[in-house]
């Protein structure tokens, strides 16, 4: 199987994606390939009172270049967060203007079995607007009412670390139970047993094309 040129990852809100597949970017990365990093909310409505409401615009910038990802290819779009199931024709309007633009040969994008109403609608319009494109879902266990590990990537301990160190970024989501180096490291590992390596992150395959 040859290694993706082109990916993208599909963020709902600013750090889904260092969670869900911060150590694969990282990898890919550093292995060639160009990520294309959109969240589609800064979830500015969600931001703790005494923070800058903007202050996760700033954050995703940091992170994502802890992961290697070029500033241009750091994308924040202005969709408000909890409303994206009734935004989904212009959210996925504007998937179809990235597939377009970017022409990525791999996506990555929430479960469709992740229980929050954003994700649930960026899972859903995703596949419709990449349908002809490999696609793995990616974990966010704290919002996963089900997760099938039908795919593994091997990450190296680099590549974990440049993982916390995204997410690390993250000053204004340092009070959530889920954003701490320990956990992190320990699905790493998880992950990793179940493949016989040190280290992985899983992904539900959602559809997989060889060419």
């Amino acid at each position: 199987m040859k290694a993706p040129t082109t990916i993208l990852i599909l963020a709902p809100h600013t750090d889904d994606g260092e969670f869900g597949c911060g150590g694969t970017i990282a990898r890919y990365v550093s292995e060639g390939a160009r990520a294309i990093y959109v969240a589609f909310s800064a979830a500015e409505q969600s931001v703790l009172p005494h923070l800058p409401s903007d202050i996760l615009r700033t954050e995703v910038r940091s992170a994502t270049a802890k992961l290697g990802v070029l500033e241009r290819d750091c994308l924040v779009l202005d969709f408000e967060v909890r409303r994206f199931p009734e935004l989904r024709q212009q959210i996925l309007d504007k998937m179809i203007e990235l597939n377009r633009e970017f022409n990525p040969d791999m996506v990555f994008l929430p479960s469709a079995n992740d229980t929050h109403q954003d994700h649930q609608t960026i899972a859903q319009e995703g596949f419709r607007a990449f349908k002809r494109t490999t696609m793995l879902g990616y974990e966010v266990p704290w919002n996963n009412l089900d997760f099938r590990t039908s795919c593994f990537v091997d990450i190296g301990g680099e590549h974990l670390e440049r993982k916390i160190q995204a997410i690390g970024m993250y000053e204004s989501q340092k009070h959530r139970s889920y954003a701490n180096s320990e956990f992190i490291r320990s699905l790493a590992i998880t992950r990793g047993v179940q493949i016989g390596k040190q280290y992985a992150e899983a992904f539900e395959v959602v559809r997989w094309v060889i060419s």
